[in-house]
């Protein structure tokens, strides 16, 4: 026996419609909560890069602040170091000035004892001979030495013949030395083309010059940046 199909009555369209209605009405929740799912998924994705850009952005930043405060602090170390480095050679070279003055005052003293100044003038006229070695010299010397120097000059020539050596030495009185030579002669030959001066200030001068590593050396102890020593 064959079923005959009805229609549906209104009670049964209802309950179809109320069926398709919940189907429609899950589908779209599901579909909602996926595309929430996949919206969560990429913000979280996004934010992260975000994070993890923006902590290399200020990773980046810091390194460059610690090495601008570095480069500060080098600066500022090198600064000091030369300022003090500085201020260590400035007292050196004024405790070295005060060395040299006490013994230019020291030497200012020498013509004081006029026989020891006598004896010394000789010395050092016989040495500008000797280095010279011409048979006629000028010798000068100060104003306020000029008895001095002709008395030293006459016995420095007897001495220096004595090596079997002629020379004529005149004392010129018309061009004295300056009172700062501190005392002792400048002796000149070939018309005053060559000399020697053996004044006391340029025996001063020489002899700072060449006691000067030394002198140094004494007063400081020696340097550890230098490698050689005479």
């Amino acid at each position: 026996m064959s079923s005959v199909s009805r229609p549906l009555n209104d009670d049964e369209v209802y309950s179809e419609m109320n069926k398709m209605v919940a189907f429609i009405k899950q589908e779209a929740l599901e579909k909602a909560r996926e595309i929430k799912v996949k919206a969560d998924e990429e913000f979280n994705i996004e934010k992260a890069k975000l994070v993890r850009q923006e902590s290399i952005n200020v990773e980046e930043q810091f390194q460059r602040k610690v090495k601008q405060a570095e480069v500060k602090q080098r600066i500022m170390t090198s600064t000091l170091i030369n300022k003090s480095r500085l201020q260590v050679l400035q007292a050196r070279q004024e405790m070295l000035e005060t060395v040299f003055s006490g013994a230019q005052q020291e030497l200012a003293k020498v013509p004081e004892d006029k026989e020891k100044y006598q004896k010394l003038l000789v010395d050092l006229c016989v040495q500008a001979f000797v280095h010279l070695n011409d048979s006629r010299v000028n010798v000068r010397g100060r104003k306020a030495d000029l008895d001095l120097v002709k008395k030293a000059v006459v016995e420095a020539v007897e001495i220096y013949k004595k090596n079997g050596k002629q020379i004529e030495a005149t004392v010129v009185e018309s061009s004295s030395l300056p009172d700062s030579v501190l005392g002792g002669v400048r002796v000149s030959a070939l018309n005053d083309r060559i000399s020697v001066d053996n004044t006391l200030q340029a025996r001063l001068d020489l002899s700072s010059d060449r006691m000067l590593p030394q002198l140094r050396d004494t007063l400081f102890g020696q340097s550890p940046n230098r490698k050689f020593y005479n």
